[in-house]
Order: structure tokens, then sequence, then C-alpha cells
């Protein structure tokens, strides 16, 4: 593949069945970016090939190493050897895609040590929740009880039915799993102790 300018926009030819062909950059996909820095660079290039002031050795320089640098980048995005024709002197220069960088192999970084489980704590802050679940709901119970059985059967359903998804969510957490499993234990102990006083 080769890097030309043609009429201030810059080309690629390159063989085929049927002979050599020249495509714009746009038609390859090279990216809208490196697409349009190429018809820059050869707009740039066809001005300072038609001035008629004696050529400038700075503005030449710049051209071709600016031709070389998107040579590579064609090179490197199309994965193959690529050459380019300075527009100021016509020397054709080819480049090669960049090796790429190996991979350095991935290690697998060990997994850290779970926490050991706090039992005591944990098993102290759901015993306080129980006890305090437990007392609220066989109060509320046989407090609405006194006025109607089915207000305080009511009553039990909407506040375990409120407290329902707060615990579903906090099941897995680490530090609330403790305050869950006590609302658990202090909902059943409170119905059981409810059961047992209508006997």
């Amino acid at each position: 593949m080769e890097l030309r300018v043609r009429d201030g926009r810059a080309v690629l030819a390159g063989e085929d069945e049927s002979g050599e062909r020249e495509v714009d950059p746009h038609s390859l996909p090279l990216g809208a970016d490196l697409a349009e820095a190429l018809h820059e660079w050869a707009k740039v290039a066809e001005a300072v090939t038609r001035t008629e002031t004696p050529q400038d050795g700075v503005a030449n320089a710049l051209i071709a190493r600016r031709g070389k640098q998107l040579a590579i980048r064609i090179a490197t995005v199309m994965n193959s050897q690529v050459s380019y024709t300075d527009p100021v002197s016509g020397e054709l220069v080819s480049v090669d895609a960049p090796e790429q960088p190996e991979e350095p192999e991935h290690v697998a970084e060990p997994e850290p040590a779970p926490e050991p489980t706090p039992w005591g704590t944990g098993l102290t802050v759901s015993l306080i929740t129980a006890a305090i679940v437990t007392v609220t709901v066989v109060s509320l119970s046989l407090g609405l009880g006194e006025t109607s059985r089915w207000l305080a059967l009511v009553a039990n359903v909407l506040v375990v039915g409120g407290l329902a998804p707060s615990v579903w969510l906090g099941r897995k957490v680490p530090v609330w799993r403790w305050v869950a499993y006590g609302v658990v234990t202090g909902v059943v102990v409170a119905w059981l102790s409810l059961i047992l006083t209508l006997l």
C-alpha cells in the first residue's frame, strides 16, 4: 500500500486483480480522524509544492516528517507495510507496522482471606433486637386484642409486612444481618407467645 498526494487530496494506492487502484482514505477502515489528517497533510504539501518561491527546507522537512508519521499510523491500523511518496522530494519511503508490545502475562491476585465472623457480638445484637421486637409485637397485639382480635391480627400482619422488605434486604449485609436475624426471631417468638395466650 502506498500513500500519495493527488490534486491536494491524499490517496492510498494498491494492487488488486485489475491492476493498480487508488482509493480515498475515507473508504478504508482508518477512522475519520486519520483520514482527515491525511487530507490536511496533502493540502499543505500541495500548497508548498505549487509556490513559485524557492523551496523552504524547514517546510519540506515538516511535510516529510508528518507524512512519515501518518504512514506509520496507517501501517499500525492496517497492520501491514506502507510506503509513501514524499510530495516535495518525490522520494519513496517505506515504513513497517510497529511491533505490538507483548502483553504481560496476567497474574491472578490472591483473594483476600475472609474476615472471621463475629459470633459473640453478632448474636448479642440479634438477641437484643429479638427482645425488643418480641416485647413490641406482644404489647401491640395484647393492647389491640382487648378491643378486637381481628384488629390485633391486622396490626400484626401490617407490622410484619412493613418489616419484611427491610429484613429481606439486610440479610446479606455483614452488620445488618444480625439485626435481621433478631427481627425474624422476635416476630416468631412473639407470635408463639400470642398463640399460647389464646389457648
